[in-house]
């Protein structure tokens, strides 16, 4: 199989290597020119062969990249041809991206790619949707990015299917991600439990809770007893908001997993305006002690 792939960052360089080890044929285009194989995606589409179906898998970033790159391949590709978005884009641009596409006789499939710097060596899971027949079309390709077992699953034939699942996995990892967190931070927490990551490290077999996730927060703990290194500051990539998002739509009650999304807020305040009002009204109607805020450019320690 030949199949173009736009985006050769972390996770696209690795899946252009995979793919190859493979014995697929890949031509790799990228903003930057150490990385690509090509300097446009002209030249992507020209190199692949025009006997079969061209393929173009994408993986650049959600939003505007991802719109551009997809508009753009809808205009150099033809009857029958291929657009896979294996980005972290949300449902909702894949049912848009597959309408327009549509349009040019070009097919869309997206796809939630999972595995991380890992996946290079362990395989990829891949959650896609589109119609069977574009989804046959990438198969080859499905084929050599997974693991040995498991891990594809063609999660629907609308457009967006792919990427909901993707979705709803990530909402999971955000909340066994917190869990596991907590439950660190209470063992830190005690003066009588001597060795955290020991705990941690025990955990890995045998137990109900073992996961990849715990055997990389054992990695860490490893390697950082207690975290000193690093600041108490997570990002969100925007799954988990979209996550909640489509609670509230379809009134599901994400408990979990809201909170866990919330909880990544909460740290990223330095000082949280919040919890200076309930610090009020426990003095207001307690007359509980509080704690005086420090002079402009004063210590926070």
């Amino acid at each position: 199989m030949h199949i173009g792939l736009v985006g050769l960052g972390k996770m696209g360089g690795n899946m252009r290597t995979r793919m190859r080890n493979a014995g697929l044929t890949v031509v790799g285009y990228d903003r930057d020119p150490d990385l690509a194989d090509v300097d446009s995606l002209e030249a992507l589409v020209a190199a692949l062969p025009d006997d079969a179906p061209k393929v173009v898998w994408v993986m650049v970033p959600h939003g505007e990249p991802t719109h551009q790159t997809v508009a753009a391949l809808g205009d150099l590709l033809g009857d029958g041809d291929v657009v896979v978005d294996g980005g972290n884009s949300r449902w909702t641009d894949d049912q848009l991206h597959a309408e327009h596409l549509s349009g040019k006789g070009v097919a869309f499939v997206d796809c939630g790619v999972s595995g991380g710097v890992w996946g290079l060596e362990n395989g990829y899971a891949l959650m896609c949707g589109g119609p069977d027949d574009a989804v046959a079309k990438v198969q080859p390709a499905f084929d050599a990015l997974k693991p040995e077992e498991g891990g594809f699953v063609h999660a629907g034939k609308k457009a967006g299917a792919g990427h909901f699942a993707k979705m709803v996995h990530n909402g999971i990892e955000y909340a066994m991600m917190q869990a596991y967190a907590e439950g660190w931070e209470l063992l830190e927490a005690v003066d009588f439990v001597d060795s955290v990551p020991e705990v941690f490290d025990s955990w890995r077999s045998g137990t109900v809770i073992r996961s990849w996730l715990l055997d990389l927060l054992s990695a860490a703990l490893e390697e950082d007893t207690h975290l000193d290194a690093l600041r108490g500051y997570a990002d969100d990539s925007g799954e988990g908001r979209w996550t909640v998002e489509a609670a509230i739509e379809n009134a599901v009650p994400l408990h979990v997993i809201a909170s866990s999304l919330f909880a990544r807020f909460t740290s990223r305040q330095d000082d949280s305006p919040a919890m200076k009002a309930v610090a009020a009204m426990r003095n207001q109607f307690g007359g509980h002690a509080v704690h005086s805020a420090p002079p402009p450019g004063g210590d926070r320690s």
